[in-house]
């Protein structure tokens, strides 16, 4: 019988109810526990795919294909699990669910509504993974309050009421801010969400505040008080050097002890504290590297979340810092600027606006002998800028930017050309490779077969692939044995370019070859 941790989040957004969740979830594991996460989001986009990133961050991708949202990058570095359809639902995914049915005849001509139909296909979510796990944790996005998350915390209220009062356990997330002008922390807006959460009917077991200042003994007896929480379960979450830091910080407070007691739950192995001593390891170094990222989104980090941790951990691993810059593609002085930094890192996207500066990053990497790493979108971009500037391909291009061009150098796939909907239609998920042997890929995975998550829908055109190697551009993989999937160029400290998205796959205790020898190369630059 599976228990279940609901994690809900009130005051304001970001305050970190995934990566608190997955700290929770480690330390369990720690216990011996399988442990599994499940992200719902409020919003009505079916899932995330569509999705500006300046709103909503990165998209991730699971090895089944589904786009869905950062967090459960989070839950897979954290957990070193992974994540499938299963770990995440939207209110958009859920109601279309519930509207095919009504189409399909499935409610025999009743009335449908949310109560109790949405929040039946919700509650039916919640338990995806009960046979999977001994604890899944479940993560409500969104705050406390807001009007799409209303059939969520209801469904959360039945859920409760529903299951035995040990098979559940219920976190809220808050802030406690600090007023300069008055020189303290204030409990206010904690409470102000704590009695909303319990106007729905959900009362918090424990509630994680969020500050940038240590909440003393009082002030947790305050919280206690006003929000009818046992003072041993407010639980302080500062913040932290690195958020892998985190469990440890928990594990001080007594939080696991706390969930098994509610959850009458023994460990089932004696805890392990090294992964404490693992992650420690990454804020020890005695080098720094500067790694500069070329994007389309770099006023909001959050749009790159795994390229920028998948850059902390390989340095790490290397005994380095990597300081990472964002710059801006469409930066009228991007050259010059690009001076500055050890390697360039160009990433995925989509659209026209900003290629050229990108190509342009390209260039300045390759003639100046910069280690360059190119990943989905970075990687065509590279093939063009070889295409124009060593292939004497005047004006090549991706039929995504130029339709006409003479050189279509990056084209669209025969099977994609009728697509109509944007959103789940690309290439995704996990693909295998072939590594050629003698390549910078083979030499850095070690081995002649690969599989990597894939997001995008254009790919190397196959026709350009001899001219392109007389060129000095090499294809080391592909798909298939027709795709297109790494590029390179001999000669240079290191230049690399992936059809796939490596960053999904780093962990904290293991960083991604391609990048950790990206780092390795920009040290050996410095």
């Amino acid at each position: 019988m599976a228990k279940y941790i609901f994690i809900t989040g009130g005051v304001v957004s970001s305050l970190g109810k995934g990566i608190s969740g997955a700290s929770i979830g480690k330390l369990l594991q720690l216990h011996g526990f399988k442990v599994d996460m499940i992200k719902f989001d409020p919003y009505i986009n079916v899932d995330p795919g569509t999705m500006n990133p300046y709103q909503h961050g990165e998209v991730f991708v699971t090895n089944d294909g589904t786009e869905s949202d950062l967090d459960l990058g989070t839950y897979e570095r954290f957990l070193d699990i992974y994540t499938s359809k299963a770990n995440t639902n939207t209110a958009g995914d859920i109601y279309k669910t519930v509207i095919t049915k009504e189409r399909r005849g499935d409610y025999d001509g009743a009335t449908v509504q949310v109560i109790p139909h949405i929040t039946d296909e919700i509650k039916k979510r919640f338990t995806a993974l009960k046979n999977k796990c001994d604890i899944s944790i479940i993560e409500i996005g969104g705050t406390v309050g807001d009007i799409e998350g209303l059939p969520f915390m209801e469904a959360v209220r039945q859920f409760q009421l529903e299951n035995k009062k040990n098979d559940i356990f219920s976190i809220h997330v808050t802030l406690v801010p600090y007023i300069a002008g008055a020189n303290e922390l204030k409990t206010k807006p904690t409470q102000h969400s704590v009695n909303k959460l319990r106007e729905i009917g959900i009362l918090p077991d424990m509630i994680i505040c969020r500050t940038e200042y240590h909440v003393d003994e009082s002030l947790k007896q305050k919280i206690s008080l006003f929000c009818n929480v046992r003072k041993e379960c407010v639980v302080e979450a500062l913040n932290a050097s690195s958020i892998y830091c985190i469990p440890e910080t928990f594990y001080k407070q007594n939080i696991d002890s706390l969930i098994m007691q509610k959850l009458s739950l023994k460990p089932k192995k004696k805890f392990d504290k090294t992964w404490f001593t693992k992650v420690k390891c990454l804020n020890k170094f005695d080098k720094i590297v500067k790694v500069v990222v070329v994007g389309k989104y770099a006023d909001f980090k959050d749009a790159y979340k795994s390229i920028d941790e998948s850059l902390n951990i390989a340095a790490a691993e290397l005994k380095a810092k990597a300081e990472i810059y964002y710059l801006e593609s469409e930066d009228k002085d991007l050259v010059e600027k690009l001076k500055n930094y050890d390697a360039v890192l160009i990433p995925g996207g989509f659209g026209n606006r900003g290629i050229e500066g990108k190509i342009e990053a390209i260039m300045y990497a390759r003639e100046n002998k910069v280690p360059f790493f190119g990943i989905c979108l970075g990687m065509q971009c590279s093939v063009i800028e070889v295409s124009r500037n060593l292939a004497g391909l005047k004006n090549a291009n991706s039929t995504e930017f130029d339709k006409t061009t003479k050189y279509p150098v990056i084209k669209i796939l025969d099977e994609q050309k009728n697509v109509n909907y944007r959103g789940g239609t690309m290439r995704l998920g996990n693909y295998k490779s072939e590594v050629k042997k003698n390549s910078l890929a083979y030499n850095l995975y070690g081995s002649s077969e690969i599989e990597e998550r894939h997001r995008h829908r254009y790919e190397m055109n196959p026709e350009f692939v001899d001219i392109l190697e007389k060129s000095g551009l090499s294809v080391t993989a592909y798909h298939k044995g027709i795709l297109p999937e790494i590029v390179e160029i001999g000669n240079h400290p290191f230049f690399i370019g992936v059809q796939f998205h490596p960053e999904f796959a780093s962990r904290p205790t293991k960083a991604h070859p391609l990048f950790k020898g990206f780092i390795s190369a920009a040290l050996r630059n410095k």
